[in-house]
């Protein structure tokens, strides 16, 4: 689609510093591909989602007949600055990602000059899956999905792009059956400096973004994942709460309130300060496991989400420590996707 390229910086964001790290990542100047609106063709129902950022149409690129999601910013969005920095990041993300929507570029609409971004078309929502979904997933099923998940992020997370809104709604089930994460729009560089606003979705948020912490990294993910690994064994989202001190309540009710040596910096926290001593007595141990018990999940599987869903981001499971645990090794090597080839039509098939 690449009529023009625009070579630019990712736009300064709140990113995501590596608190072990001993340097920070450099940042490449990237390239995006610059296509035009007019190139395709909207599809029959072609609406798949729409929200306050503005709307995703899917459509049809007339050259060569690939089916592709573009996204459009509506005024609430951030503009075109913001797709512009999208656009960057899900480029550096998905490049050698099987399991992260590609991107196309942008296409930009003659009439208007307006921007949209422009991604292969992955297919159904996690979220909408799961409603279809009769009853619990089995383990088996649970722990290829997870694989795949944990193995994109493993390698979004070495291209130095962290998510930071990982949820059932931003995952796509592709009818190859793979997994691949979508709507980058709240995506960082791990390059930026701290300090770091919040963000994310509530339920699927990490008590450190809740509580404020100036310098979470790359395990605000993890934490999402594992909310996500316990919404594919349940059915739902396992921790749900009305704001951020209710959401904080709800983490704290089933993991239970972490003490001075499992994470002293809690107890420095205006929440931790604010708590009632009740609460403060009632919730000291962790009741994860009766919610998942061994009908469910077997001792290695939980070892995996109670690693991932740990209060401290110091003592989190990152993505790659948990692709090494026992548990994935009672799979076999799930095989990578091969990227899709689509021929160019003819030029009879363009006219039809």
């Amino acid at each position: 689609m690449a009529a023009a390229c625009v070579e630019a910086a990712p736009a300064p964001a709140a990113g995501v510093a590596r608190r072990h790290a001993a340097a920070q990542p450099a940042r490449k100047r990237m390239r995006v591909a610059m296509g035009m609106t007019e190139d395709y063709d909207y599809e029959d129902a072609c609406r798949l989602g729409e929200g306050a950022f503005g709307a995703v149409i899917r459509a049809r690129h007339r050259g060569t007949g690939r089916s592709v999601a573009m996204k459009y910013l509506g005024e609430d969005g951030g503009g075109q600055a913001e797709l512009l920095r999208e656009s960057l990041l899900l480029e550096a993300a998905s490049k050698g990602n099987p399991f992260v929507v590609a991107s196309r570029g942008l296409a930009r609409d003659p009439a208007t000059a307006d921007l949209c971004l422009v991604m292969d078309c992955g297919g159904a929502t996690l979220r909408d899956a799961l409603r279809r979904q009769p009853g619990p997933l089995p383990e088996s099923t649970v722990r290829a999905a997870m694989w795949q998940l944990l193995e994109g992020a493993k390698r979004m997370h070495a291209a130095h792009i962290v998510h930071r809104d990982i949820k059932p709604h931003n995952i796509l089930l592709g009818d190859d059956r793979v997994l691949r994460f979508c709507d980058f729009g709240l995506a960082v560089h791990m390059s930026e400096p701290p300090p770091y606003g919040q963000a994310g979705t509530l339920w699927y948020m990490a008590p450190e973004v809740l509580l404020g912490m100036p310098d979470y990294d790359a395990l605000v993910d993890a934490w999402s994942l594992g909310c996500v690994m316990a919404q594919l064994l349940g059915g739902e989202a396992p921790l749900q709460g009305a704001d951020e001190d209710d959401q904080l309540s709800a983490i704290f009710g089933v993991l239970g309130y972490p003490d001075d040596a499992a994470w002293p910096w809690f107890w420095s926290t205006r929440f931790a300060a604010e708590m009632p001593e009740m609460d403060k007595k009632r919730c000291k141990t962790s009741v994860l496991r009766c919610k998942y018990p061994e009908t469910k999940l077997s001792e290695e599987g939980f070892q995996v989400l109670s690693g991932l869903l740990t209060c401290n981001p110091n003592k989190r499971l990152t993505a790659a420590a948990a692709l090494k645990h026992p548990w994935f090794s009672r799979m076999d090597e799930p095989e990578l996707p091969k990227k899709e080839v689509v021929p160019p039509l003819t030029k009879r098939q363009r006219l039809q």
